[in-house]
């Protein structure tokens, strides 16, 4: 039986349904409870403020057994059908099953909702922004997910293919050892751009936090504009990602790149926040938070992921383009390695088709660890 959920007590249901089913699973990092509750609580999340969502719950004998969300971004709606979203198109996401047949009927609920709501398109799974967790994990279940990706049972793949879902886009991330350098030909690029007058690569000033943040932000939302799949972000949305992020915010691990004192670049990177809260089971108590707050305050991460990097949209395919990143990969590489004992990083997602960063990627020695795969169905 599917029902929607309408009440505390179901939402609080929707939220454990993930521990229960995930608890075998020696890679999936429990989310914290608290920020798994504020994602899915209109008033929390701005993406509620240009979304219709729904979430439903699967029972089987009366005992909780699978959920899915099911939302309409009316964001996404506005886009270019050629960009992926577009007109029409509907999504679903949150999902967790504990069989096929489970996962079937959550679908075919989101499939219905979408249906009743003048949608003729799924793309999914998306939870529940496409800025969040994009995409369903088909490569790398052998290892635990870093900050801001999602891990999914391995089966699932097989179970919504079945139900008729094609491909619609690989989304890739990067593994990148980064205790030994980079080779001699970056060095050379980088050496190069230092030698750029024009050019300055300077780390964010966390005392005008909100001033960089908006910058960032505002070069995100204009270097991504013409990618698959973009839905620009609201001003709401830039400030409240901006303060989520803030505690984990390093100086020297987020670049600004300026040309003749405009900033045309950026490149963030985040300690790997799951090597703290992996063992605290979703719970901060009762001793969790003081763990946390240690790691807070005196960080160190073997591994860093950095999930966003943009180039102002005028100066895509250029060389210089492709030089400020591997001068801001190296600028980060060599503090993240120096001041928070890093060894590994951890770049993406990345699309499929982004030549332009996988030839980065391969030049400074990525290899690809990851991948996910977002589902297009008419409905």
């Amino acid at each position: 039986m599917i029902q929607p959920v309408t009440t505390k007590g179901q939402t609080k249901q929707f939220v454990e349904i993930a521990y229960q089913l995930n608890a075998y699973d020696p890679h999936w990092v429990p989310p914290l409870r608290s920020e798994f509750t504020k994602l899915i609580t209109p008033g929390k999340n701005p993406f509620f403020e240009h979304a219709r969502v729904q979430f439903f719950l699967a029972l089987r004998e009366g005992k909780v057994v699978g959920r899915i969300s099911a939302h309409i971004d009316e964001l996404a709606l506005e886009q270019p059908a050629e960009q992926g979203m577009g007109p029409g198109t509907g999504n679903w996401g949150l999902m967790e099953a504990a069989d096929e047949a489970v996962m079937h009927a959550l679908i075919r609920a989101a499939e219905d909702w979408l249906k009743d709501q003048g949608m003729t398109r799924v793309l999914a799974p998306i939870s529940m922004s496409v800025w969040e967790e994009p995409g369903l994990l088909t490569h790398g279940h052998d290892h635990s997910p870093m900050i801001m990706m999602g891990h999914h049972n391995a089966d699932y793949q097989g179970w919504i293919e079945n139900l008729g879902y094609a491909v619609a886009k690989r989304i890739i991330s990067y593994d990148l050892p980064v205790t030994d350098g980079f080779p001699k030909l970056i060095n050379r690029i980088v050496a190069s751009g230092e030698r750029n007058e024009l050019l300055k690569i300077r780390k964010v000033d966390k005392k005008h936090f909100d001033r960089d943040a908006a910058i960032i932000m505002g070069l995100l939302n204009d270097a991504w504009s013409g990618n698959w799949g973009f839905v620009p972000m609201t001003d709401h949305e830039i400030s409240h990602a901006g303060e989520s992020l803030k505690p984990i915010v390093h100086e020297d691990l987020i670049r600004i790149a300026e040309l003749d004192g405009e900033p045309v670049a950026f490149m963030m990177t985040l300690p790997d926040m799951n090597e703290v809260i992996r063992d605290l089971k979703g719970s901060l108590w009762p001793f969790g938070w003081a763990k946390l707050l240690w790691w807070l305050k005196f960080p160190k991460a073997q591994s860093m992921r950095v999930p966003l990097m943009g180039v102002k949209k005028e100066l895509h395919n250029s060389r210089l383009a492709s030089q400020m990143a591997f001068m801001m990969i190296e600028y980060i590489r060599r503090d993240a390695v120096a001041n928070f004992g890093t060894r590994y990083a951890e770049i993406g997602w990345i699309l499929d088709d982004n030549q332009g960063m996988i030839a980065i990627a391969d030049a400074i020695g990525a290899e690809i660890n990851r991948e996910y795969l977002i589902y297009d169905k008419t409905i």
